[in-house]
């Protein structure tokens, strides 16, 4: 079984729902950046733009005036560095920065031109599902389908097939029940083939999940349990804010499991 990837979460914004403002200057997020670095994150996720409920609208220009610095700040630390943003002038200039890879979670519909900037610095980009519509009469039959159909756009945009990565979309345009036919069958998003990047993070299905009034970082124990069912349904990365716990528990329970079923 090979080892989990982890992706870190930096947020260089003022309103992200867990850490909004705590690593807004750039030199907060170099020094967590290098905190998830040391704690074993595989890839860090500069994001510039929230999109928590009621988040602001930013401008593409501070969007860039956010994640430039940062991301050439910290571009030797180590870990990959993928930029979150579903604009195809950010991912351009977050790639001249520094960072290797894009995520984009509006999987190439909101803005066409990032295919062209995955396609054109041959980088990685992931594709996580969401759409306008949020009404579905079977929700895993048809976010699959809906992201099939991104692969396909990426790929006439000439992404090639193995830099293209999926994610499920938790906590977009899915209702609660929704949200669980997911998780329950992710397995058969993973049978697509394409890599399936798993981000439940502090989101408000854990919150609900565990049925407590917690605040975003008394999840992070629940959004191990996550990673650790996200491992066993064939997942290969997960979008985390605890880094050190995701991957101390990931690494011990794939060493143990191999151990178990020799």
């Amino acid at each position: 079984m090979k080892r989990l990837q982890i992706m870190g979460i930096l947020n260089v914004t003022p309103d992200s729902f867990s850490d909004g403002g705590k690593y807004h200057s750039v030199e907060g997020a170099v020094a967590q950046a290098r905190r998830m670095a040391q704690e074993g994150a595989d890839i860090i996720d500069v994001g510039g733009y929230s999109t928590r409920p009621g988040h602001s609208e930013v401008s593409t220009e501070e969007e860039i005036k956010r994640i430039v610095p940062v991301i050439e700040a910290i571009r030797d630390i180590g870990p990959d560095i993928s930029i979150d943003t579903f604009r195809g002038p950010v991912a351009r200039c977050a790639i001249e920065a520094g960072a290797t890879m894009i995520n984009d979670q509006w999987r190439g519909t909101y803005d066409e031109t990032i295919l062209d900037v995955a396609r054109d610095y041959n980088v990685p980009i992931f594709l996580m599902h969401n759409n306008t519509h949020a009404t579905y009469n079977d929700v895993v039959e048809e976010m699959i389908g809906e992201l099939m159909d991104s692969v396909a756009l990426a790929e006439s945009h000439g992404v090639p097939r193995e830099n293209i990565w999926l994610d499920p979309g938790i906590g977009f345009v899915k209702s609660r029940s929704e949200e669980l036919a997911v998780m329950r069958h992710l397995e058969m998003l993973v049978a697509t083939g394409y890599p399936v990047l798993l981000a439940t993070s502090r989101k408000r299905m854990i919150k609900e999940l565990i049925d407590q009034e917690t605040t975003a970082t008394e999840r992070d124990e629940a959004t191990a349990a996550t990673t650790i069912y996200g491992i066993d349904k064939g997942v290969s990365a997960v979008r985390v804010h605890n880094v050190a716990l995701n991957r101390k528990l990931s690494d011990a329970y794939i060493k143990l499991k191999e151990d178990f079923d020799g």
